[in-house]
């Protein structure tokens, strides 16, 4: 109980001054991190808390779940279709690459892994976060190329990640024996089922919401709360189907945008809200097990931390840029903002739950940690200065630049989330 009083409390101090910090380096995953932590310094009772894992993750995934659908939902389709070859690369490419560089440092830095463990830490860490990447999002002084192309690379890799994700930990159980596990029965049920269920929901959705916005058979408040159940629907069908629900979540804010425009707008007056208060329970709660599991690091997992965030992530998407014509300043920014955060723990929660017991679990479970922690504070902290800095290199880039492209036919974009 006292754990909920701290988180409550600090929601409400957060919120007191929440415009001060906005103008600061100081984001929220930040904040509740470092209270998740400093918690455990505080509250000696809270020492020996055990947060149930299964309810963690179901946490995990519904805020996740509503993030990816509200940022699908602020994408504008007309960009998208311009920019799609970007995507594209960094989904394909750069996340292939991506699992190779993480899956070899992993063998290199921790002898004792597997190949399929490796593999399982790689696919967990793959994944960039939407929500550590939100100041990127939503600033104007980026080109609205290069928003997109991260919010969609964000909104997509997670699902894309998990076929990789079970894969390896077939493999990796013993009842497997090193398994004859195909990668694709997973891609197909993962991504082709969370696809389909994803533009079923978003079509349809959309369309009953429209047609009934239309006919003006809906009141604001029940219109906001109809937007809000599609993603929670796409969680549920694809859970029952076996299906990617990050996936289906993000498809479905993308095509809810068909026949019912005004989507982004009502989706981001609740889910958005409800989304950032079970994420930013996640991050506080986090903070605790950091904190935790703190006398347990060592240098290899502080190096695989900083590898991953670096040559992992940045070496692919320069390989994926090649021939986009991009300019040096965006393909390092790009490379630069691939936050690790809440996917990284729900894929990592899933693992726990759900994986094999492998005896390589303590050294991955501890490198998750610090990537994730590192992330938090290294890309919080960068943001605003990357951003003023990138914009400066994006001033002198010539008219017909590439990353300025779909500038014209741009909608605005929407107001930076609370928090």
């Amino acid at each position: 109980m006292s754990l909920i009083v701290v988180f409550v409390t600090l929601v409400l101090l957060y919120s007191l001054v929440s415009a001060r910090l906005e103008r600061t380096v100081l984001t929220a995953p930040i904040v509740f991190t470092a209270a998740g932590w400093l918690t455990l310094v505080a509250l000696p009772e809270s020492r020996g808390f055990k947060p149930d894992m299964t309810v963690f993750l179901q946490v995990a995934e519904i805020g996740l779940v509503l993030l990816l659908f509200t940022d699908a939902c602020r994408t504008d389709l007309d960009v998208l279709r311009s920019i799609r070859n970007v995507p594209v690369r960094l989904l394909s490419t750069g996340l292939l690459l991506t699992l190779v560089l993480g899956g070899l440092f992993a063998l290199l830095l921790f002898p004792e892994l597997s190949l399929a463990e490796a593999g399982i830490l790689s696919a967990i860490l793959a994944p960039t976060d939407a929500g550590l990447g939100q100041v990127i999002v939503a600033s104007e002084k980026v080109p609205l190329r290069v928003r997109e192309a991260l919010n969609v690379e964000a909104g997509l890799n997670d699902g894309l990640a998990v076929p990789f994700l079970l894969c390896f930990m077939a493999k990796a159980s013993p009842d497997a024996g090193g398994g004859h596990v195909g990668l694709s029965p997973f891609i197909v049920q993962q991504l082709g089922y969370g696809a389909l269920v994803g533009a079923g929901i978003g079509l349809l959705g959309g369309w009953l919401m429209g047609l009934a916005d239309r006919r003006q058979w809906m009141t604001p408040a029940w219109r906001q709360l109809g937007v809000v159940a599609l993603p929670l629907l796409c969680l549920l069908v694809s859970d029952a189907v076996g299906a990617s629900m990050f996936i289906a979540a993000f498809v479905a804010g993308l095509a809810v945008q068909v026949r019912f425009r005004d989507a982004a707008r009502h989706s981001g007056e609740v889910a958005e809200d409800w989304g950032q208060l079970l994420n930013l329970s996640v991050f506080f709660l986090f903070g605790l097990l950091v904190a935790r599991a703190w006398p347990e690091l060592g240098w290899r997992h502080a190096l695989y931390a900083a590898l991953s965030l670096t040559v992992v992530r940045m070496l692919p998407v320069a390989v994926a840029l090649i021939g986009t014509h991009s300019s040096r300043a965006t393909v390092l920014f790009m490379g630069w903002f691939g936050p690790r955060g809440l996917a990284s723990i729900v894929l990592g929660l899933v693992f726990i739950e759900h994986g094999p017991t492998v005896a390589g679990l303590p050294s991955m479970r501890l490198a998750v940690l610090l990537t994730v922690l590192l992330s938090i504070v290294a890309h919080g902290l960068s943001a605003r200065p990357g951003v003023q800095l990138y914009a400066r290199s994006v001033a002198r880039l010539p008219p017909g630049a590439p990353e300025l492209a779909p500038r014209a036919t741009a909608r605005p974009a929407p107001p930076p989330p609370a928090g």
